[in-house]
């Protein structure tokens, strides 16, 4: 059984990748003083999620254009993925005025009823952070085919619907 983890007061909270465009692997990064964690995601979770709690921020936000996004931050070594994400759940908290993301793992054969979970309460400007890093951060990937809107090869000149 994979280890969970609820996390306060996050001092760090972002969004990067490792290997080449084509090759890349996404995680979602957290941690306090003593405590980092790293979960490994699709793509398309990452550009989901962001597009996500960009709309919550302008949700909950009177003048979201005037929260400061906290600084930009890339992932902290050594990443290694606890687990692999399989969903992602978004609430608010209104008093503490915090959104909680919370990551479920894909479930595993040997015990797919127990999945482990990380919940991570984030400030409005790591919200904001997260947000702006995430769109550069998939962005950065290899460009789509004009035609069919998948990426192109590693080398970015070809993709399969062109014959």
């Amino acid at each position: 059984m994979s280890a969970s983890y609820e996390l306060n007061d996050l001092e760090h909270f972002t969004v990067g990748t490792v290997g080449p465009p084509g090759q890349r692997v996404f995680y979602l990064q957290a941690g306090v003083t003593g405590t980092l964690v790293s979960l490994k995601l699709e793509k398309q979770q990452v550009a989901a999620l962001a597009e996500y709690l960009a709309g919550a921020l302008r949700e909950i936000s009177d003048d979201p254009d005037a929260i400061i996004p906290e600084a930009d931050i890339g992932l902290i070594d050594p990443v290694e993925a606890e687990w692999s994400v399989g969903d992602i759940g978004i609430g608010y908290d209104e008093n503490a005025d915090r959104m909680l993301i919370m990551a479920t793992e894909v479930p595993s054969e040997d015990d797919p009823d127990d999945p482990a979970t990380a919940r991570f309460h984030i400030t409005r400007g790591q919200v904001a952070g997260f947000v702006a890093r995430a769109r550069e951060v998939v962005a950065a990937g290899r460009p789509p085919c004009r035609y069919c809107g998948s990426p192109l090869n590693d080398d970015g000149t070809w993709c399969p619907c062109s014959n």
